[in-house]
């Protein structure tokens, strides 16, 4: 398993923007999910090791990108036009797959997540 440390939720109006940061070393896939409380963790991106192949939610797309910085070990979710819909705990997670999924079950190591409040 790999050690994963998230930053940079707060607390923002709707339309705003914010960046979350994951980081992390090694050749693992990564991805972003949320969770809300009473409810399952939700897919929200994932990238491959290389950053070759992304993976969206619908509810997203087009509004969030995930993106990766080997040389920082780092990723990254650009969050942009938030709306109070989004507001969850962010959390990053990493697993030795070879392509992006969206499945929780395939990611063997997560970190401890990120608060995301988006205000209307």
């Amino acid at each position: 398993q790999v050690q994963l440390v998230e930053s940079g939720g707060g607390l923002v109006q709707a339309g705003d923007s914010l960046r979350l940061s994951c980081a992390a070393s090694g050749r693992y896939a990564m991805g972003w999910f949320r969770q809300t409380q009473g409810k399952e963790r939700e897919f929200v991106a994932s990238i491959s090791w290389n950053g070759d192949n992304i993976l969206y939610a619908d509810s997203v797309k087009g509004r969030f990108t995930i993106s990766r910085d080997s040389a920082k070990n780092t990723v990254y979710l650009q969050m942009n036009s938030l709306k109070p819909e989004d507001t969850a705990k962010y959390y990053c997670a990493a697993g030795r797959i070879p392509r992006p999924r969206s499945r929780a079950a395939d990611f063997s190591s997560w970190g401890q997540g990120t608060q995301v409040t988006v205000s209307s």
